[in-house]
Formats: C-alpha cells, structure tokens, sequence
C-alpha cells in the first residue's frame, strides 16, 4: 500500500482525499499557490509546499513543479484530483517516468478518451452508441456551418478537450452559429489551450445520465450504478443524484453495460464516468441513450455514488493505484436508498450568478448533511480558483426524503459577506417538476426568471430586522447560545421611555422598506429559529430560506446607494481581463446589447447597456486587465 501521497490540486477535493488517506495511514502532502497559503487544504496535510503564483497557469497547472514537490518530499504517489492536470496525459507520463505512482488511468486511456473526437471513435468502433455529429479535421468556419446545417438545428458545439461546462454553446439558428462558433474556440483555447470543436445534434428533451466505473491491473472493471445530472446551469451541473429517477432496471442494466464495455475498449485503471446523453420525451429508453464523452478522473459528484453504494471511491483509488485488486466484485455490489448532492457556489443568481468573492466571515452549514468543503469560517474565496464552497449530500431511503433533506440544508446555508447561491438551490429542489423527477438539462434556463428573481425578506425577518435597527451593540458575531448573543438578548428585553411608533423605516439591501412593527420590542421570535446572524455598528445581516439580507436603520441620505447603475456606468463586477469589446466611444445602443465580454474566475461574462442610449465613455481596452469596480464604459440615455 502507498505510504506517502501528494495531492495535485487544491480546496474541496483536496481536503476530501486527505481525509481517506488519513484513515487509511498514508501521509499526505499539500502543494499551495501564494493565494492558498493559509487554505484548509495545506492545513490538514501532514506537509505543504509551495509551488507558485497565485495563477493557476503558474503554480497548479505547472507539472514539473508539482513533480519536484513529490521528489522533494518523498511522497510515492500523486493523486491529481478533478480538474487542473486530472486528465492531462502527458502529465501522467511525466509522474510515471519520475518513479512515481499515478493514481489515474493509464496514460494512454486517457489520450484514447481525452479529446472528444477520438473517443466518439473509438466507441463507434466498440459498438457504443454515440450521438450524431461532425468530428472532422477541417475547423473551418464555412465547414463546421455546413456541417452543421446537416446535423439540423438546434446543435451543439463543444471543444474536443473541453470539460466541466467549458467551451460549449447551444446554437439555434444558422444566423448564430458564426458567433457561437468564435466565442466557444476562445474559451476552449484559454480554458485547454485547444481550440478544435466537434458538432453535436442537441437533443431537445435532454437528461445527462452518467456511469460511474472502475478498473484495475489484473483486467476487472464493475460499475456503480448511474448518476442523473441533468440539472445544469450552462452545461454545469448544479445537482446530482443516484440512482436516476425513473431507471428501471433493463434500461440500467443496458446503460451500465455499455459503460462498462467502453471502459473495456480502452483498457481502463482505476476511477472514471461515462457519461450519456438520453432523450427523455419518452421516458428513458435504452435505446434512446447515447455515449457523449468519457472523464478520466474522479468526479465532483463521486459523494452520491459512495452514499448509495457504501464505498470509498478515494480508497477504492489508492488501492488500485497499489497494484490491489477492486474491493468488490459486481455481484458485491448494489443501491441503498437515495443521494442528492448540491454545489454551494459562492456566486450571486440574481445577477447573473456573478461570482463573490472575499472573506467568509460567517460561515454556518447544516450538520445534518455530509459536507465536503475546502473552506471554514475565516477564510476567503479566491478571484483566482472555481468559486465552489461546499457540495452539500443528503442521503436517505427514498428520494422525497433526500430531496426534503437536501432542500432544507440548503435554506440554512448562512454565509456573510460573501454572496452564495443556497437560495437558489433551495429554491430550484422544491419545484414540483424536479420532485416529479421531470426535468432536462435545459430546466434551469427555460425556468430562469422564476429561480433567479431576487429573494425577499418574509415578515419575521422584517421584524427582527427593526428590533435590530433599534437595538443595536458592536460586537461582530452572534450565535444562539453564544454569551454575545444572551446579551443582546437581555438588553432587548428593555422598552423605550417615549410613545411607540409602530411604522419603522429600514434600508434592507439598500432599499427603503417599512415595517409596521406588530411585536413587543426586542422579542422576534426571528432569533428562536436562527441559529445566527451578524451585526456590525447598526448594520445587521439577517439569513431566510438561504438568503442573506442586510438590514439598518433607514437613512434619506443614503437612499441613492443602491441604483450605482442608474447614471449608466458600467462597473466591472470583479477582478478580470477584458477579452472582447463589442462597441466603440459615440455609438448608439440598445437595452441589452452586449458591450463587452470580462473573463474572471474561469468563465466568461457578457456585460450589457442597460438602456438605449449612447456610449458616452469607454474606458476600456481588450486584453485590458480591471479590478472590481472600475468604471468601464458610461451610457448616456436616449432623450
């Protein structure tokens, strides 16, 4: 068995394989960029080493750096995680050749299933069914246009070595595709530095299946069982479950072989998913299930296939990785109950699911749920890395008693003063359609104006919102048993010796708000239910349903505060790089017309005028590096 392990990546899944390599006695080696210094992740390793600028192109994407951290440390193994270098073959060359043990595939496994074409190819050839599209040499525009006309639209461009949602655009009509087509190359190049797509037929009643599978050295590989991640929010998931509602067993029996011979055609070690596109207009068919892409690495989503199994995934992994057999046969093997995971992303839905960053000085997650987290109260989200939090797991007999877990976990989410989506997903795990199990992987976006309207604050909130405003202390932090929170407590006990005013005026988010006040001062039964909040000066944030408000006394003078776009500045929401400006200084626009494309935190973000009128102003420049709020253009309106 490895006794000493370096993990090539950083956050949540780091901190999750260091805890099985604990348990399992493997000393553990952390590598860190100077923007994770102090991260969970280089804490709970058993060392740390650093290997780098904050970029992830300068520290984790470096391979020989991480290679030299192995040598440097001792460490027998590298365990790549997800993302960065997890599917990156020449890497996995490299570790081998250095002597050390590379828990993943075999190298040539995951160039045989690393670029989208070949691995269409190769499964074609494996008597896999693939879904009809252009996998050509020639990336000509006028040829992937032509060829998309044949395949009949709607369809999908998707970059050949793209992954997590990245470099892929749905097209609907030939009058798009031009610009689609520019938009995902550029992505695809700066994300994979690989700009080559395939053309795919979008199906319209899409649900993403997926099949966890498993090899080793002596020749086995089992499946276990599928995943349904059809819930996606621009081909990222944001909930996943097992087993896939709706499966019944001689369609999974069907899709779990194909897997399993997929993974056979290319001689398969160790941890990877297969994943499937099916047409759902008809419930789920075998024959109405086919094979999009295989991922050569462990998955975000692993957690829901270990619940309903009772296994290890990350054990499973470094044993293979020691030349052990798989722990089970697939006779062994079988489904208890029900897991659903969500992503907690520190990223705000009503504006578009901007990303938030910064300090996380208040951060409460259920109990009740299996958290996996790099992060804890106190440290920051990075403008540098995926802004992901948490996943949150619940794991129950049946499906509606995971979803109600799962759903209830997430309205307690409290977090501050970094914006989370808990909302959302609290939001988007109580519509009936997802309960019914009848969603695609288009529900999201064809729902998007109901999930991502701006949440508002209900009447206990409001209430507790004045006792604040009227009683207010400095201290920081307050948390239901805490001796901070017992004072307030006492202290709201007290009435004021003037005639009561019952209409009290609040600024909550920075709009004006009355309350009439129906309670005895200071007695909200808010805080009976809540285990937290935070106040600062007479400023007081508030957590519901997933939502944090913030709540202070109403002041006249402040009121403009909040419309920071109403004089037509463009600011830019975060720290990025201006890849594309759309308009020039003096031209006439329109409500909504995209003025320029900032690229922060791994994606792109299309910025918009937010009336008709005219560019006043432009104060930026592509390839233009900007920090948050920076003005970038004005829009003057149209008389």
């Amino acid at each position: 068995m490895i006794k000493s392990l370096l993990i090539a990546n950083r956050g949540e899944i780091a901190c999750r394989i260091i805890r099985t390599a604990r348990a399992m006695g493997v000393r553990t080696v952390a590598v860190y960029s100077d923007a994770d210094a102090k991260a969970l992740h280089v804490r709970q390793a058993d060392e740390a080493v650093h290997i780098g600028p904050s970029p992830a192109r300068e520290s984790y994407l470096v391979g020989e750096k991480i290679i030299a951290a192995a040598k440097q440390t001792g460490a027998e193994a590298i365990h790549p995680g997800y993302g960065f270098l997890s599917e990156n073959a020449d890497f996995a060359q490299a570790v081998i050749d250095a002597g050390i043990v590379w828990v993943g595939p075999n190298p040539a496994s995951i160039r045989a299933m690393g670029l989208k074409d070949a691995a269409k190819e190769r499964m074609i050839a494996a008597g896999v069914p693939v879904t009809p599209g252009y996998l050509g040499e020639d990336q000509s525009p006028d040829r992937l246009a032509t060829e998309a006309a044949k395949v009949g639209y709607p369809v999908l461009i998707k970059a050949v070595a793209g992954g997590g949602g990245k470099g892929m655009r749905r097209v609907d009509a030939p009058e798009d595709f031009a610009d689609a087509l520019l938009s995902c190359q550029r992505e695809a190049a700066s994300s994979f530095g690989n700009s080559q797509v395939l053309i795919e037929k979008y199906i319209l009643s899409p649900r993403h299946i997926e099949v966890q599978v498993f090899g080793d050295t002596h020749g086995n590989v089992v499946h276990l069982f599928e995943r349904d991640c059809s819930l996606q929010r621009r081909h990222q998931k944001v909930i996943e479950e097992a087993p896939a509602p709706g499966m019944d067993e001689i369609t999974r029996e069907a899709i779990c072989a194909a897997a399993v011979k997929a993974a056979k055609a290319v001689d398969y070690v160790g941890a990877g998913t297969i994943e499937f596109i099916a047409d759902a207009s008809d419930g789920l068919r075998a024959d109405r299930i086919w094979f999009m892409e295989m991922n050569t690495r462990l998955q975000v989503e692993h957690p829901v296939t270990e619940e309903i199994t009772g296994q290890d995934l990350v054990e499973w992994q470094l044993r293979v990785a020691s030349g052990e057999p798989l722990p089970k046969r697939q006779d062994e093997l079988a489904i208890d109950g029900w897991a659903m995971e969500a992503r907690l992303y520190a990223e705000n839905p009503a504006t578009g699911f901007l990303p938030s960053t910064g300090p996380l000085d208040y951060l409460w997650l259920s109990q009740d749920l299996r958290i996996e987290t790099g992060v804890e109260e106190g440290d920051a989200i990075s403008p540098f890395y995926d802004p992901m939090i948490a996943k949150l797991v619940a794991h129950a007999e049946t499906r509606d008693q995971a979803l109600s877990d799962l759903a209830e976990g997430c309205a307690q989410v409290m977090c501050e003063p970094v914006k989370t989506n808990a909302w959302f997903l609290a939001r988007l795990l109580k519509e009936p359609a997802f309960a019914a199990g009848d969603v695609t992987t288009g529900f999201i976006a064809d729902h998007a104006e109901g999930l991502t309207s701006a949440p508002q604050p209900g009447p206990a909130l409001l209430q507790a919102a004045a006792d604040q405003a009227i009683f207010h202390d400095d201290f920081v932090i307050g948390r239901v048993g805490d001796p901070d929170f017992d004072r307030l407590r006492g202290m709201l006990g007290f009435r004021l010796n003037a005639p009561v005013n019952r209409g009290i005026w609040l600024a909550v988010d920075g709009r004006a708000t009355q309350v009439d006040y129906v309670g005895e001062w200071g007695r909200s039964s808010y805080f009976d239910d809540n285990p937290g909040y935070v106040q600062i000066g007479q400023s007081t944030t508030l957590f519901e349903n997933g939502a944090a408000f913030e709540t202070r006394p109403y002041r006249a003078e402040g009121a403009g505060a909040a419309g920071a776009a109403a004089d037509g500045a463009i600011l830019s929401p975060m720290p990025g790089r201006i890849i594309a400006v759309e308009v020039t200084a003096g031209e006439t626009v329109t409500k909504g017309q995209k003025l320029l494309t900032l690229e922060a935190m791994k994606m792109e973000h299309s910025l918009v005028a937010p009336f008709d009128g005219t560019v006043a102003e432009l104060g930026a420049e592509t390839g233009g590096q900007v920090s948050e709020g920076a003005v970038l253009a004005r829009i003057e309106r149209a008389a």
